[in-house]
């Protein structure tokens, strides 16, 4: 799927402690906390991440795999609930956007998902992650807005759902 070519792989393992320096590293990128506009209030407090990823890990009610990309730690998904509902987020690192590597995890992931319907939700200006959820069979059902404290605004959002297991 994807843009990925024959000899590179994705990959998804269950998250490590030492994976989680590099989803910092991620979370700094200011292009990244725009695109993903529903983020952490101060994405440098090295602290605050820790502790929600502390939370996150302790959590056995949410499903969370390191995403690797040729072996390398490239980004991360979940699935959790949100406000009553079965969800999947992702963040893939800025430097591998436009790969195809966002698709190719979240399909593998949705295979580890049995729950149907299943949610995600997307600021309405971030194209690429819309596409990827729409390439995985996920269609637009509703709309919402919330605070983004990344842009530091009211931001629209579209609220998108998978039906079926097959996508």
């Amino acid at each position: 799927m994807g843009f990925l070519k024959n000899d590179e792989e994705v990959q998804l393992q269950d998250v490590r402690e030492s994976d989680l320096s590099i989803f910092f590293d991620h979370q700094l990128d200011s292009t990244a906390n725009n695109m993903a506009a529903f983020t952490s209030k101060d994405p440098t407090d090295r602290e605050a991440f820790l502790k929600h990823w502390t939370n996150i890990l302790a959590n056995q009610n949410i499903l969370k795999k390191t995403i690797l990309y040729n072996g390398c730690v490239v980004g991360n998904i979940l699935n959790f609930e949100q406000f009553g509902n079965p969800e999947v987020s992702y963040w893939i690192g800025k430097q591998y956007w436009g790969k195809g590597i966002a698709t190719d995890a979240l399909s593998k992931f949705l295979h580890e998902i049995n729950v149907r319907p299943l949610y995600a939700r997307a600021a309405k200006d971030n194209i690429a992650s819309i596409r990827v959820l729409k390439k995985c069979g996920f269609a637009i059902t509703d709309e919402d807005k919330g605070y983004s404290n990344a842009r530091g605004e009211e931001v629209e959002e579209y609220i998108l759902r998978l039906e079926s297991t097959k996508f």
